[in-house]
């Protein structure tokens, strides 16, 4: 017996037929069927029942299930360990990221990553998160990271890290003038938002219905499928919006946008990282969750410092 037997074994049940499972293990089917029955001729006994629709565990199937899911967690811990005493990997990340993160959020952590691990290779796509999943399933992308939870049996969901939407307003909005509004405020005025579905979109909605607020309420001229169409709108003057700060920073640098905080109301979201439940990671997209799990420990730390005394940059 040996872990890929196990993992086999595991995708195989998961999958439901020796064909569905040599597809996700890039192996063919005789030899997903051959590695099978070495287990079963190992424990001595039958571990799947074949039939003419779909495979079924036996009991003693049904017993070895959890310590094969155990034996592939393990290898992920151990991976995840030792990732961090290697400093000379070299290999190639594919990764798949949303709209807001791959375009305002990844770029600069990628910079200081490559800093660190100069020799791997990352190729990021930027998509919707339907995109993302079907890429994973396909083993096209190793793993992907979105705005908002997904539920589906082949994938992992990782909460990995968190970031806020604020009032975006032009630079001579008459709001612009005040360092924080209510919201009463803000609904006075016209807004550009993206389009219904985004992340963006359902995050504001949300909180707004959590304050009992109807989206009907809002005075919406415009829904844009874009951040970058959305910033450009607002920065002509047609409206206000809710963006992340970090979308929005180089605008804000020059003098074009501001950002508003917003009394007594928080447009919170969690990014997620997903990945392929039966599929071990390449030790580059170990090593490179390593860090953005470092990293979300570095923001938990920095929301919970006490304030006073030194002025940081928070947008």
């Amino acid at each position: 017996m040996n872990f890929h037997q196990l993992q086999i074994f595991y995708t195989v049940a998961q999958r439901g037929s020796f064909s569905a499972a040599a597809q996700a293990l890039h192996m063919t089917q005789p030899a997903v069927t051959m590695q099978i029955q070495s287990l079963e001729e190992h424990f001595g006994t039958k571990l799947l029942e074949r039939s003419s629709k779909r495979i079924e565990l036996t009991e003693a199937g049904r017993t070895l299930l959890p310590y094969a899911r155990k034996s592939i967690d393990l290898l992920r811990e151990a991976d995840e360990s030792m990732s961090n005493f290697t400093s000379m990997l070299e290999g190639r990340l594919l990764l798949g990221a949303s709209l807001t993160i791959g375009e305002y959020v990844l770029p600069r952590l990628l910079g200081s990553f490559g800093q660190e691990f100069p020799h791997i290779r990352i190729v990021m796509k930027v998509m919707n998160t339907t995109q993302i999943m079907d890429d994973i399933l396909k083993n096209q992308l190793n793993f992907g990271l979105i705005e908002a939870p997904v539920q589906h049996a082949d994938i992992a969901v990782e909460p990995i890290m968190k970031d806020e939407l604020k009032l975006i307003v032009p630079s001579r909005h008459p709001l612009a003038e005040l360092e924080v509004v209510c919201l009463e405020e803000v609904l006075a005025y016209p807004f550009v938002l993206r389009e219904q579905g985004s992340g963006t979109r359902q995050v504001m909605e949300e909180e707004l219905a959590r304050h009992q607020i109807e989206p009907t309420r809002l005075d919406i001229i415009m829904e844009l499928g874009s951040t970058g169409a959305v910033k450009s709108a607002v920065e002509a003057g047609l409206g206000v919006t809710f963006l992340s700060p970090s979308s929005v920073k180089h605008e804000v640098a020059l003098g074009l946008l501001k950002v508003i905080e917003i009394s007594n109301i928080s447009f919170q979201r969690q990014f997620y990282v997903i990945h392929h439940k039966s599929m071990l990671l390449p030790i580059p997209a170990v090593t490179f969750l390593s860090y953005l799990r470092r990293q979300s420990g570095i923001q938990r730390e920095q929301q919970h410092q006490p304030t006073g005394g030194v002025i940081t940059d928070g947008s």
